[in-house]
């Protein structure tokens, strides 16, 4: 644990599966360290599915976020926004500037500018907007602001057009395998239905529960963390050294972003403590 005050780690993303596809890891190393970790769906995810929608489906996906955070006693909030319709509003950027306030943390994670998702995108300059905006006491008056920025980092994508995500914070997560299968594997309708009904492959998903675990180790840890670790391998040799970064055969990668507080040493040793 980095210090004796627990440190306040808080996901803005879009869909309730999202911090689980991409921060299973970082989630669960703060967790284990005694931190505290909310996420914050900016959509209820109502379209993410080819046979239900609406209001079912939201129903559906809070569920199945409930039993994800219970697997690492983590907290969640999904806001009542239609998935695949969200815009970075004025309106919305209040939202989000509140719950920055009101959380306080000091370590947010959250999507990138250029990525394939509108949804995606609208949370990124969301974050990007209110990250100054946070300090200011005459926007948004009815919450406190914050007296400094917390650090924002941005979690990993393959995308490289208009920049490829620079690696500022790069780890293996290769013994957090099974804590991320668990998690993913809570959202049953994305991680089992949706998602391999969306790229072709939805007949491979077995039905018992143990053959789908091994699914996932099979389709989704090397489709999203596989994947992050052959992209950032040099970096991870790098920092790891030749025989532990050429052997990470899953990853987490982060860019900090230069619109909120920067990473200077002081904070790179308390946020990521577990760094060599």
């Amino acid at each position: 644990m980095a210090s004796s005050t627990p440190l306040r780690l808080l996901l803005i993303v879009a869909h309730p599966d999202d911090a689980e596809a991409r921060s299973g890891g970082l989630m669960t190393i703060y967790r284990r360290a005694g931190h505290v970790v909310k996420w914050i769906s900016v959509t209820n995810g109502d379209a993410g599915h080819h046979e239900i929608s609406g209001p079912e489906l939201a129903g559906i996906r809070r569920g199945e976020s409930v039993n994800a955070a219970a697997v690492i006693g983590a907290d969640f909030e999904i806001w009542d926004h239609h998935d695949g319709q969200l815009e970075p509003t004025l309106e919305r950027r209040w939202e989000v500037i509140r719950a920055i306030r009101s959380f306080q943390p000091d370590l947010v994670l959250t999507h990138r500018t250029c990525d394939y998702h509108p949804d995606h995108r609208a949370v990124a300059q969301l974050v990007q907007d209110a990250s100054f905006s946070v300090t200011v006491p005459a926007i948004v008056p009815d919450t406190p602001a914050l007296s400094k920025d917390p650090v924002v980092a941005y979690m990993a994508d393959l995308f490289t057009r208009p920049a490829r995500l620079r690696p500022d914070i790069c780890f293996p997560v290769d013994d957090l395998r099974d804590t991320i299968i668990e998690l993913f594997s809570c959202h049953a309708s994305q991680a089992f239905e949706w998602l391999p009904f969306n790229r072709g492959n939805l007949d491979t998903v077995p039905a018992g529960e143990e053959a789908r675990k091994t699914w996932m180790l099979e389709h989704f840890m090397p489709r999203l963390y596989g994947n992050v670790a052959n992209a950032y391998r040099d970096e991870l040799i790098s920092r790891y050294g030749e025989e532990i970064g050429s052997g990470v055969n899953f990853a987490e990668v982060y860019e900090i972003s230069e619109y909120a507080a920067p990473l200077d040493l002081e904070k790179r040793r308390k946020l990521f403590w577990f760094l060599p």
